[in-house]
């Protein structure tokens, strides 16, 4: 088929904090596309707008649960249907029910973005009732589907062999940009979700060892349980919660961190072979990374130190680990390193794995 015109782009969280979303719709509109974004307007969504494409958000009658899924198919089914494109793109699962019939009654071609093993995360492999209607969705749909990315080679192996299905592999990886001369600051930083499985309440734990203050940048289902734990240990000045920050803000942060935390757990399949986006944000702000020992940042870093591997969650094992680091003879070999990878991996790079899909679409 010709080069499409028109790409709608569709995602179920708030359009201003999915920074993939972001640079996929940048990328496409840089190159000559028309690009409209759409998403869910919340009760607490700040606003967001884009010089380079089109943004708009919908209210749902529904917030979370299985309603919410349903209200927000039901709502984009009828959007895109009665909307004039040339090319759908559903990112998540949650997406692609109203995605796929639409592209099957108008006839046009759908590009599915896999950003996790969507059927494996924690909070649904801890609810196997509801894990089952949406596996059966995946099993429905991904067999049918010819135009597929995620962001993992272990991912995409999987949804080879479930459903024979091909996926190309497009990281989720920081736009490069120049780097100036920046001083680093006595704390470490923890930036991302706030859910289950991502160590944080280890890593709050061992604070009380650690010579350092901790930042963290998110928000998430584990908030104010993680508010309460750095309360109970009088952490109220030694821990100090950002929340979600604007993405230029947060690369602030990052720049000035002296160490970068990533210890997720591994806690269902999502998470065992997840390439956190974290350590490659720490990584272009050159701040060196205390990680958890994953399949697939392990292939990516191909031996590169930029850090250490975590050794425990034990706290005071933990607490030792920070402080070895934060004053190793290695850190300015670390921090170089990451100058070499932030050039090597960078969504530039990446970008490329989209634009052959366009120009081949079927």
């Amino acid at each position: 088929m010709s080069i499409p015109q028109k790409i709608i782009v569709s995602v179920s969280s708030d359009l201003s904090t999915d920074q993939r979303v972001q640079k996929v719709c940048t990328s496409l509109a840089n190159h000559g596309f028309d690009v409209q974004l759409l998403g869910r307007k919340l009760t607490n969504s700040s606003t967001f707008s884009s010089n380079l494409y089109k943004a708009k958000r919908f209210t749902l009658w529904f917030n979370r649960g299985f309603l919410f899924y349903a209200n927000l198919n039901v709502a984009l089914f009828f959007k895109l249907l009665f909307s004039k494109f040339d090319v759908l793109y559903a990112n998540d699962l949650d997406t692609l029910t109203a995605n796929f019939l639409v592209s099957k009654i108008t006839g046009k071609p759908l590009i599915y973005d896999s950003h996790e093993y969507f059927t494996e995360v924690p909070e649904l492999v801890s609810r196997p009732s509801v894990q089952r209607i949406w596996i059966r969705i995946e099993k429905t749909i991904l067999p049918k589907l010819k135009n597929c990315i995620t962001v993992t080679e272990q991912i995409a192996n999987v949804y080879k062999e479930k459903y024979q299905a091909d996926f190309a592999i497009m990281r989720n990886f920081p736009v490069l940009q120049k780097n100036g001369s920046i001083e680093k600051e006595n704390y470490i930083l923890y930036q991302g979700a706030l859910n289950i499985g991502r160590g944080l309440e280890e890593l709050i734990a061992a604070m009380p060892f650690v010579n350092a203050k901790l930042w963290i940048a998110g928000a998430g289902d584990v908030e104010q349980k993680l508010k309460q734990v750095a309360g109970k240990l009088s952490l109220s000045e030694k821990v100090i919660f950002l929340g979600r920050l604007d993405p230029k803000v947060l690369k602030e942060y990052t720049e000035k961190a002296k160490l970068g935390i990533s210890i997720e757990h591994k806690m269902g399949l999502n998470y065992t072979y997840a390439l956190p986006n974290k350590i490659f944000d720490y990584i272009h702000c050159q701040t060196p990374v205390l990680y958890a020992d994953l399949v697939e940042v392990k292939r990516v870093l191909n031996g590169v130190e930029i850090g250490q591997e975590l050794k425990s969650y034990d706290s005071e094992i933990l607490a030792n680990q920070i402080n070895e680091m934060l004053t190793s003879p290695n850190y300015i070999e670390w921090h170089k390193n990451c100058e070499v990878l932030r050039k090597e991996l960078n969504w530039q790079e990446e970008e490329k794995v989209l634009l052959k899909m366009i120009q081949n679409l079927e």
